[in-house]
């Protein structure tokens, strides 16, 4: 008995700090609106809850056989209320005497807001799931109708138009596609258009020489198996897939024919032959059964001695080697990167440079910070800060190095940006926005004086109706979500989007999970939908083959109201795959709760 006495103390006890925390925050919550007063007061709670450690408190009710609070979320006064009263109940005293608060929700009222809050945003669900899936548009969404057709009878629910490609009238083709396609279907669709922020990326790099490797098609010990098939032409395309393509005279061209033999001395020196297949007007077919490198004004040598400079040729785009130890400065302005220079000996005499797009930093950026490139894929240090580059000791490469390259993303999860969520930009971009679409994704968003300057704006074109959803990609973003949340519930139709992809470099890889945990749990609790995305199905829409832990993470999916699909050439089969993963799993799991419909494995035992 003494133990559940202890129980009940404790359980009071959380209960008066989940009170406590609500008056000590009355004026935040008297200014969401009211579709989220609730919704508010149940994010307090958690809040205040999970500021506690709770964990020994639920190895007790477990052990009694009470529930452990791990589902409360959604309910959670409500939620700490029953376990008390069942404690009261095993103690053998009177009810519980203080009722719980009329404007906190019960049991079935969390799990009935968040779903109104998602039918709000993005529309009713489908009969057979209730995740709806989006699927970011490509630019042949605005030429191709049917293409969205195909789509939305697949299982999309919600285009997403990222306002960092393409420009306003091919946004506009897209929108105007999706609703004439959506009317002719009979399947809604809302359209979300994500503004794209302040976006730091790589600044350009010098371009490299203009050369063609070629080489013939090699079994795993090295033994040609396929000659490489040229395409010699003046200005004419090939008429099917060439591994390269040759410009030469046309008048080189007529002196050729099938089976002869051009010679010619690549970039190296090597002696090389092509072998004519056949002749066409305007062009030839070549196989190469050796390894050359083509630069302009390599020579052609027919077999009835005929010569012709093979012509312009595209310069390699410009990249950077950098391998762990080197330095790489960081530089304000965005002239054109350059690679390390060194000696004949090796010796560096001039390490690599590269710009960036957002010169600001440079006053926020302090020694010994973390800087990342290109999706984590290459990490550094500061190593000292100056006033025009940052010098940068590469600390994080694979073991042969890695390339960097022009307009690659540059994180700084330890830095202090001071950098305002809206550019110029965006505000331009914001008119297009509010006349077209149904949704608004706020990217980089950090603190709420963000959130209240789109809501300004959003007013003053007119669209108080216009769903916000917060795409949470940073560290500042995550730490700051709950003040976010309060902010955004002014509106009243909100959403957040999980955007994995950064977040896992700002917080880190091994991080990842924890961090969108924790984001679904507090979303939950505050009865926001959430938009689980970057790289769901990435391989299955890119190759047309997925990989095993990209369907379990699918899976996993269905925790969250909506999940996003990037572009790709096989999107409608990640379209199927994903509708199909989702219903699936309604079945087995809503949220955190295991949901136990009959097993076959069971009933055939």
């Amino acid at each position: 008995m003494e133990k559940i006495d202890a129980l009940i103390e404790t359980v009071t006890t959380l209960r008066q700090a989940l009170v406590t925390a609500e008056s000590d925050r009355a004026a935040a919550l008297a200014a969401v609106t009211p579709s989220y007063a609730r919704s508010a007061r149940n994010l307090v709670h958690y809040l205040a809850l999970r500021s506690h450690d709770v964990r020994p408190l639920q190895r007790a009710l477990t052990e009694l056989g009470l529930s452990s609070l791990g589902r409360l979320e959604a309910h959670v006064l409500a939620g700490l209320d029953a376990v008390l009263a069942a404690l009261r109940g095993l103690a053998g005293r009177a009810p519980i005497e203080t009722a719980p608060s009329v404007s906190a929700p019960g049991f079935r009222d969390g799990p009935a807001l968040l779903d109104r809050h998602t039918q709000e945003l993005f529309g009713p669900p489908r009969p057979e799931r209730a995740v709806r899936i989006m699927v970011t548009l490509p630019t042949e969404a605005a030429s191709d109708a049917a293409l969205l057709r195909d789509w939305l009878e697949r299982g999309m629910d919600c285009a997403r138009i990222n306002c960092a490609h393409d420009g306003p009238a091919t946004w506009e083709r897209m929108v105007e596609n999706v609703r004439r396609t959506a009317d002719a279907t009979q399947r809604p669709c809302q359209i979300m258009m994500d503004l794209a922020g302040p976006k730091l990326r790589t600044g350009p790099i010098l371009e490299g020489p203009a050369v063609v490797k070629v080489r013939p098609n090699r079994d795993p010990f090295g033994r040609a198996i396929r000659a490489a098939r040229l395409w010699l032409a003046g200005a004419t395309k090939p008429p099917a897939a060439a591994d390269a393509m040759l410009p030469v005279p046309a008048e080189f061209i007529s002196t050729l024919a099938a089976d002869t033999a051009i010679d010619f001395v690549d970039a190296r020196g090597a002696k090389r032959e092509l072998r004519v297949i056949s002749v066409h007007d305007g062009g030839a077919w070549c196989d190469l059964e050796k390894t050359a490198y083509f630069v302009p004004g390599t020579e052609l040598r027919s077999g009835g001695n005929a010569t012709a400079p093979i012509g312009a040729l595209p310069a390699r785009a410009g990249l950077l080697e950098l391998a762990r130890g080197d330095t790489l400065l960081l530089t304000r302005e965005l002239e054109p990167g350059r690679p390390a220079e060194r000696d004949g000996g090796g010796r560096l005499l001039a390490p690599a440079r590269i710009g960036c797009t957002l010169p600001q930093i440079f006053e926020c950026v302090r020694t010994g910070e973390p800087v990342w490139f290109d999706d984590g894929r290459i990490g550094a240090t500061v190593r000292r800060s100056e006033a025009d580059a940052l010098e940068l000791e590469i600390t994080h490469a694979g073991p042969t190095g890695e390339r960097l390259r022009a307009d690659k993303g540059i994180n700084l999860p330890e830095s202090r940006l001071d950098l305002p969520a809206l550019t110029a930009k965006d505000r331009d971009d914001l008119a297009f926005v509010a006349r077209h679409a149904d949704i608004v994704a706020l990217s980089f968003v950090q603190r709420p004086a963000d959130i209240q300057e789109l809501e300004r704006l959003i007013a003053s074109h007119g669209r108080s109706d216009l769903g916000i959803v917060l795409k949470i990609e940073t560290r500042r973003a995550f730490e700051a979500l709950p003040a976010l949340l309060l902010e955004t519930m002014r509106s009243p139709r909100d959403g957040v989007m999980i955007a994995r992809g950064d977040l896992a470099v700002e917080c880190g890889f091994e991080r990842l999970a924890e961090v969108q945990e924790e984001i679904l749990w507090i979303c939950e609790a505050a009865h926001v939908p959430v938009i689980w995305a970057t790289q769901v199905l990435e391989t299955l829409a890119k190759s047309g083959r997925p990989s095993r832990a990209e369907i379990t993470d699918a899976a996993m999916s269905e925790r969250a109201e909506c999940v996003m699909l990037n572009k790709g050439p096989h999107l409608a089969a990640a379209i199927d795959a994903l509708a199909d993963i989702l219903s699936r799993m309604r079945s087995h799991q809503h949220k955190k709760r295991a949901m136990l419909r009959p097993l076959r494995l069971a009933r055939d035992y």
